[in-house]
């Protein structure tokens, strides 16, 4: 699938609509990039039936994206809204598209929590109608969401994932989230490594930043830590605890684990003759020159410096060093 650009999506300049709003029901600010150039049309705003309209989002990437705030979100936010919308009306549009599957219904692309307040309510949704495709509408749904708050770490990674999983290039993932290339690298390390179960799991954890979330994934790209144990102890934590302090306890469990390993040298045989020793200090790699090895041996020999070269621009590339 061809990477597309914010240039190449010229239908995503109509899914946000600009309107007045409380101190309850905020319109989103311009502060993410690119949000202050996406303008509804107010012609396209329409009162419609709540119970017509269905949520929409791949259950796979975004929903999970924005569900695992769910013990996280305030409460209270969301009662305030809903005396906000009895009192002074709906102020912010929420954005809709019609229905692929079924005639007279639509999909919610954002706006969920006003449009629950309205179900609750009993009255009809004000509703930005746009014809979108779902590439352009998870990107809308994206910067909307980014705008009206701040993204944690976690977030911010599976954003990223989920904005380039839709086909979207690199150079769209760092406009709308505003990232360096080092900024979407260190992203990019935490969702290629950390299960997406787990980070399920564990939820947003507002309140932690980069050095747990790479310490985490770090665990799992040195095989310290497995997906099978991380889900072990995430589901002996006590359900009171915050997506915040489920990550510090993953974290403490995994390093009592290590500890208890970490001083005896691991190794490992890939091939016959071929051995891989792992110790608390240092890596080295073991090869028999005799016999049916002797060939395989004197090639590496030659060639094992470029090839360590390679490997290491290879790694660099996705662990580039924080000058910050």
């Amino acid at each position: 699938m061809a990477r597309k650009s914010l240039r190449d999506m010229s239908g995503i300049a109509n899914t946000i609509a600009r309107s007045g709003g409380s101190s309850a029901e905020k319109t989103p600010r311009t502060s993410a990039p690119a949000l202050g150039a996406l303008q509804g049309s107010l012609a396209s705003i329409r009162e419609i039936d709540p119970n017509l309209i269905d949520d929409w989002g791949p259950t796979d990437r975004l929903d999970e994206f924005t569900a695992v705030n769910a013990e996280d979100d305030d409460g209270d936010s969301f009662v305030a809204l809903k005396d906000s919308i009895r009192e002074g009306g709906q102020q912010v549009p929420i954005l809709v598209r019609r229905s692929k599957v079924a005639d007279g219904r639509f999909e919610a692309i954002y706006g969920r929590r006003r449009l629950k307040a309205c179900r609750e309510l009993g009255i009809k949704a004000r509703a930005n109608v746009q014809d979108v495709d779902d590439a352009t509408a998870l990107l809308a749904k994206g910067l909307e969401n980014a705008a009206r708050r701040n993204l944690s770490f976690y977030e911010k990674a599976r954003f990223a994932e989920a904005i380039q999983s839709a086909g979207h290039d690199t150079g769209t993932v760092r406009q709308v989230l505003n990232l360096s290339a080092s900024g979407h690298s260190h992203l990019i390390k935490v969702t290629q490594n950390i299960p997406t179960k787990i980070g399920d799991m564990v939820g947003s954890a507002p309140k932690s930043g980069r050095p747990k979330w790479t310490e985490l994934a770090e665990l799992f790209l040195a095989k310290k830590l497995t997906e099978k144990v991380a889900r072990d102890v995430l589901t002996k934590v006590s359900p009171s605890m915050g997506s915040d302090e489920r990550l510090e306890a993953l974290l403490k469990e995994a390093k009592k684990r290590g500890a208890k390993t970490g001083d005896r040298p691991q190794e490992i045989t890939p091939m016959e003759g071929v051995v891989i020793k792992s110790g608390r200090n240092a890596l080295s790699l073991s090869v028999k020159k005799t016999g049916a090895n002797a060939g395989f041996a004197n090639w590496l020999e030659s060639n094992l410096s470029e090839i360590i070269k390679k490997s290491y621009a290879e790694f660099t590339d996705v662990n580039p060093r924080d000058d910050n």
